[in-house]
């Protein structure tokens, strides 16, 4: 079994400071390529901007794999230049505008410093404080030194911690699965053809794994996410039972969520695989948000798929955090059910 080591958290300190907003991927790209272009058979960046990889394996009756994560992260785009260095801003992905006045931000290619402004409290009514604070009302401040231009985008400027057992970063969603996937390729059996996606446009719309799932055209795929951990103690006490997934208790095997009815045949052979290499896993709660799963799922005349995910809390916020443990028991699990798959597992029918 593959296990976390000192370079797998150096590569994702790496992943996660770098800024790599929907439809702006270029920074995390390149890290990727470097990292798998000496273990692939081919090494592909498509016209989306998606980094397309195969490693073949060897003898008859072999499955094609796809294994899927996206590059992109939530963050901002400036589409004004209001003078002194002020910017209006818009969400790219989805954001919570309440966390946001206060925040550091890196703007553009040279990350420019910034801060998300908004007017002091001192200078607001009751009746203001009482309601959320519009985006209208917001800027990114760089001061009048920086410069800045619309259409650039903007990431929360945290930077990667260890405390712990735990990790904290920006960008945890969905780094964490480009880690998983690059040391999946690295440790890659001989039974099955793997091919990789390092999607982009995931947060605004699953866009790159549409077009990866046509390329590939593959007969099951596995996406591997970061998904909410919604496991906070009730403020009015009692136990938490919509907790959708908890930090600690192992990869996330999804069920349905609001983009997909995942393969009842492959949940079914992950939980035996866990069960089988005493591997811990959780069942994700169904309920809303979804993975590139939505996407691959409906490609081509449809492809058996299934979602993983790696637990983390503070979801697409300034700063995001999950246990090393989770992280490991995913890639180890499915590093386990690649060795297990054979064409049989697709030959029963669907119910």
């Amino acid at each position: 079994m593959p296990n976390i080591t000192e370079k797998q958290f150096e590569l994702l300190e790496k992943l996660c400071n770098a800024s790599a907003v929907s439809g702006d991927e270029g920074e995390v790209r390149k890290i990727i390529l470097e990292e798998v272009k000496p273990h692939a058979d081919t090494v592909k960046v498509d016209a989306l901007g998606n980094v397309l990889v195969t490693k073949n394996g060897s003898g008859e009756k072999r499955v094609k794999v796809m294994l899927d994560c996206h590059m992109d992260e939530v963050g901002f785009m400036l589409v004004s230049d209001e003078g002194d260095g002020l910017y209006r801003f818009e969400l790219v992905g989805g954001i919570d505008v309440r966390q946001l006045p206060g925040k550091q931000v890196l703007v553009g290619k040279d990350k420019i410093p910034g801060v998300i402004g908004a007017r002091p409290i001192h200078l607001t009514t009751t009746e203001e404080r009482r309601k959320k604070i519009p985006l209208d009302s917001l800027r990114i401040d760089i001061g009048p030194a920086g410069k800045a231009k619309p259409g650039d985008r903007a990431t929360f400027a945290t930077r990667f911690k260890r405390v712990g057992p735990s990790i904290m970063a920006k960008a945890i969603d969905n780094r964490l699965g480009c880690v998983i996937l690059i040391d999946l390729l690295k440790t890659a059996p001989a039974n099955v053809d793997l091919c990789l996606s390092f999607s982009v446009q995931e947060e605004i719309g699953l866009r790159g794994a549409k077009v990866a799932a046509f390329h590939f055209a593959p007969d099951m795929a596995i996406a591997i996410d970061a998904t909410p951990a919604n496991d906070l103690p009730l403020h009015e006490g009692g136990e938490n039972t919509f907790y959708n997934t908890k930090l600690g208790g192992g990869p996330a095997i999804y069920t349905f969520d609001a983009g997909t009815l995942n393969d009842p045949r492959l949940i079914r052979f992950l939980a035996q695989t866990g069960d089988e290499a005493k591997i811990p896993y959780q069942f994700r709660q169904p309920g809303g948000g979804g993975t590139d799963a939505g996407a691959i799922h409906r490609s081509r005349s449809g492809v058996p798929t299934v979602s993983v995910s790696v637990p983390h809390r503070y979801t697409h916020s300034a700063i995001s955090l999950a246990r090393v443990d989770d992280w490991d028991n995913t890639l180890a699990l499915i590093s386990a059910a690649l060795k297990r798959i054979t064409p049989e597992l697709l030959q029963t029918d669907r119910p």
